[in-house]
Formats: C-alpha cells, structure tokens, sequence
C-alpha cells in the first residue's frame, strides 16, 4: 500500500469507502431495475415534455426490437449523432439491449471528422435527427463511406404539443428534409413494434458498451472501449460522492450526451439513482437558468465555460437557486475567482472534478460538502487508485515530494483502444502484482490530505470548453495550404473557454498570404471547438539542438511575451 493509499483509508472526504468494491453489472439491469423500481416518474423533462421510466424502457426496447428486424445485432457498432434529445436515451439503452456497442460522435463534427470515425469503428447505422445542422453531414457520409442506414428522428415529435407545432409553423428553416431512400428509416417506423423480443445475454466486464472517441479530426483520435462493468461502475461510484442519497434529484443535462462526461454524470449516473434529467438539446445560458427555475433543479454538471456565461447573463440574478445542491466543473481547470463568484452568487457547492474519456469519466473529485481544496482535482472517489510515476520513466514511482505523471486503476478504467493495440502498449502499465495502471499524461502531485493538483500535462492536447484538440491535426490541415512552410499550434490560456488555440506559421519564401487570410481558409475545416482564433505569421518557429520544431519552446516565448 502507498503513503498515499494510507492517507486516503485515513482522511477521505466522500460518504462511501475509499476501497468500496462494485460487482458486476450491466447498463441493461442497472436500467432494468430502475425503471422497476421508479416506474411512473419521470426520467425526461424535454423542454416541459416528460417521459417516464416506463416509457423510455418501453421506447429502448422498441428500438432493440427494430433494430433487430433489420438484420442488427450482437457486436455490431450503432451510431449516435445526436444532441441532448429523448431519441439519444432510447436510442443509447436499445442498442445495449440489442447486445450491440454504442459509437458516440459529436454533433460538431464536420463530414471529413464524421466519416473517418464512422469508417474506423466499423459504425453500420446511424441515429440522428431531421435537424439543418446534422442531417445533411449525416447523408454525406452515408453516400461517401461504408454506413448502411440512417435512422432519422424529428425533434418536434419529441416536443410538448405547444412547442411541437410552434416549432413545425415558424422553424423549418432549421428542419432538413429527409430523402425518400431505402437506406433511410425513420425512428418512429423503425419502433412501430410491440418492444416483446428475445435479448441476448451480456457479460458486464468482457462486453464493449460504448467507444468513445477521445477527441478531434481525422487520423488521430482513438476510441476507448467501455464495457458496460467501466460504465455501470463508474455511475456508481459517482453515486457514491452524494452525502444525501434518496434525497430529491433533478439533474440539469445541458452537457453533451455524446461527451464521455455528460454520459457518466448525467445519464447513467441519474438512470441508477432513480432521478430525473432535465435536458436541454444545446447550451443557451438563459434557457439554462430557466430550466433551473422551473424544475427545482438539484444538480448542474458543466464546464467553466458554462459556469462563466450563467453569471455574465441578465438572468442570473433573477433565477430561483435554493434547490441546487452541487455544481461539478470538469473538462477543465476550473479558476479560483470563477468559484467564488459561482458559489457566491448562487449559494450553491461548485466542485472540480476531473477525469478521461479512458476512465469512463470520473477519477477524482472534490467533496460535494464539507471542506475541499479549491484549485485542486480532489480525492480518488470510491474504488479508485491513483499513484505518481516518474516523468520520464514510467516504470519507476515518482521521486519522494516530486510531481509524477498520474496513473490510476480501478473498475472505470477501459479495455483499451478500439483496434489500437500499439497504442494500449503506451497506455497501460502493470505493476508486479498484475495491476492495471491507465497513464493520464497529465503530471501532478499529491498534497498530505490526499488532494490531487495537475500542474502540467505531458500531452500535447488543448481543452477547449471542455473538448480535448490535438494540435499536431490542426498543424496537418495548414500543411496542406501551398504558401506554409512551417507551422505550431499552441493552446493559449482564455477567461471564456479556458484555453483557445493559436497557429504560428513559416512561409515559403515566394509567399504573401496574410494571417488573417490564412485563418479565414483553415477554420472553416475545422470543428468549431478546434478553431484557432487567429493565425500568426513569424519569420521563424523555435528547434531543438536537432532541428525539431519545438512546441515547448514557443508556448514559452509567447508566454513570455504577452
């Protein structure tokens, strides 16, 4: 046992037991059982529309069903490109149930993004909606790679009747019209089906439930495999932090559903617990504090960036908070002033916490009360074990009072990367004892009441409002332009967004472009949470002693410099 483990059996902060242990169970029982249990209550609030337990099992089981009349099953990879919609909840537990595994991608992504994941899964259908924004990447994609079929859902369907036909009468300009396609079903023919079909059986800890990308363009991004055990364990220890089990839950759901956060925090830690989701298709700050108002909301997961806007708006001061009991930031470094000001405007806890897409979601937290650390990332939650390594050496523990690279073991941790076994030899260490450690990237240390601080990041990754950008995909996409001789993108820190990327670039010689020009040329290729907020034109990037452009160098001459 490390000095750390005694510490965290000693002064843990979280209601449950560091070393709590969670059997076996799959995403398909734990909804199951729920929906026995809460039957009638709601587990939807779509815009004031609710859906009950009930129904939505009712609904995840007809989409099983269709899906298997169509010839889909046992290992075959469904699609999700989807925003926070009730198709996403029945559409995410009916592909379980089918035995299928679950692909999320980002609404955001642009068709070169999309296709390259679609094609990499080995993805064979698609759910989506007839919304301007997605259907038409969505058909693209389904023309120009190996997809088969497209299920397209209607927003307006999943609407109270108000808000349906006011949506049909005055917003068609955000409706796509969906082609009359054999490839094409559309979600409420493809559950026009009693729900009444055979399920096959699920190995919790050996079944892939979910691959979730871990971020970015095409050629880089690597799908982490998440057995229903890594999922179902991981909502349970995150159940695990509540000091007030059985108490009243409405959980605002504005995170992304397709992000491995909002996945973990709000879906299936909400369906165990028996609570309510209130879901909202997209981030807008006023329609956040709204809904915040109306539901008596307890709960609010989010990014900084979040947090930030909430308090620029008119509204806040006007909105009802009393109900909120716990804010967690995550994606993020989370700044001291934004807590304050958060916890000071609206009397709630705003509490950091922090994982991967690699660990289903969740590592560490800080406690929901009582007293946590303000700067830091928390306590391992329960079941989690976290140690330092060496920076440069992995194999060795990081020097005694020194930051080492973070690794971490426990029921959440993957299986792996989705056909990537060159990179799980990168990832994974084992321990003498055959432990499993996942190694983060990212550099910490850890202070005598067992509270983890990130202080560096070995990778190279950029967060941008929560989302994870690779620099070296944006450097490849600017290398293709003729006037770029050289080029680094660097993140760079932002008040709104926490980091932003920047391009610096080395033209040719004969070359005139401008930076504006050339950030006008390369954003419209990108993601919108990977757009630099300019390009900047240099006479030269700093080298290493051999002539490698050096990213390290340059973050500190510009850092320098500003």
């Amino acid at each position: 046992m490390s000095d750390h483990e005694a510490i965290w059996r000693t002064a843990y902060r979280h209601p449950a037991a560091w070393d709590a242990a969670f059997p076996p169970l799959s995403l398909v029982d734990m909804f199951e059982q729920s929906a026995a249990r809460q039957g009638e209550a709601p587990l939807i609030d779509f815009l004031g529309r609710r859906y009950s337990y009930r129904e939505t099992l009712d609904g995840a089981n007809r989409v099983a069903c269709g899906l298997a009349k169509l010839g889909y099953g046992p290992g075959d990879r469904i699609g999700l490109f989807l925003p926070n919609v009730p198709h996403y909840v029945a559409a995410y537990y009916g592909a379980l149930k089918l035995g299928a595994t679950v692909v999320n991608f980002s609404p955001l992504y642009t068709p070169a993004e999309l296709a390259h994941q679609v094609a990499d899964s080995g993805t064979r259908v698609l759910f989506t909606l007839s919304a301007s924004a997605l259907l038409p990447t969505a058909l693209k994609v389904l023309n120009d790679s190996g997809l088969e079929r497209l299920i397209v859902g209607s927003v307006a369907g999943a609407l109270p009747a108000a808000k349906s036909l006011f949506y049909r009468l005055f917003k068609r300009g955000e409706v796509a019209d969906r082609p009359d396609d054999p490839r094409i079903t559309a979600f409420s023919a493809l559950i026009a089906n009693d729900g009444a079909c055979a399920a096959p059986a699920i190995d919790p800890e050996t079944h892939v439930a979910l691959i979730q990308y871990t971020g970015g363009t095409t050629g880089v991004p690597k799908g982490a495999m998440l057995t229903h055990q890594n999922l179902s364990a991981n909502a349970r220890q995150i159940c695990g932090l509540d000091p007030h089990p059985g108490q009243a839950d409405r959980i605002v759901g504005v995170l992304p559903l397709f992000h491995v956060f909002a996945n973990t925090c709000v879906l299936n830690r909400t369906v165990l617990n028996g609570g309510t989701m209130v879901l909202l298709p997209r981030f807008d700050a006023a329609q956040c504090l709204a809904a915040i108002g109306r539901t008596k909301a307890t709960a609010l997961p989010g990014v900084p960036t979040m947090y930030r806007a909430l308090l620029d708006h008119p509204k806040l001061a006007g909105t009802d908070f009393s109900s909120l009991r716990v804010c967690i930031s995550g994606g993020a470094p989370l700044p001291a002033e934004l807590k304050e000001r958060f916890e000071t405007a609206t009397e709630a806890s705003l509490v950091e916490g922090y994982g991967l897409s690699e660990s289903s979601g969740v590592l560490t937290a800080n406690p929901y009360e009582g007293e946590g650390k303000s700067g830091t990332i928390g306590q391992p939650i329960p079941g989690t074990r976290l140690k330092l390594v060496d920076k440069e050496d992995p194999a060795r523990p990081a020097p005694p009072q020194e930051p080492g690279e973070i690794v971490a073991s426990g029921p959440q941790i993957m299986a792996g990367y989705w056909n990537r076994p060159d990179a799980d030899a990168d990832t994974f260490l084992v321990d003498e004892a055959g432990t499993r450690w996942l190694r983060t990237g990212d550099v910490g240390a850890i202070d005598a009441d067992g509270f983890v601080r990130v202080v560096d990041r070995l990778k190279d990754m950029i967060a941008v409002s929560g989302f994870k950008v690779f620099p070296s995909q944006i450097e490849a996409i600017l290398y293709h332009h003729p006037a770029i001789k050289e080029c680094l993108v660097i993140g760079l820190p932002n008040p709104y967004r926490g980091e932003h990327p920047r391009a610096y670039v080395v033209l040719h010689d004969e070359a005139e472009d401008t930076g504006e020009a050339l950030t006008a040329w390369l954003n419209p290729q990108l993601g919108r949470h990977e757009r630099v907020d300019t390009v900047v034109v240099r006479d030269a990037l700093p080298k290493t002693m051999i002539g490698k452009l050096s990213r390290k160098d340059l973050v500190a001459e510009v850092t320098a410099a500003s």
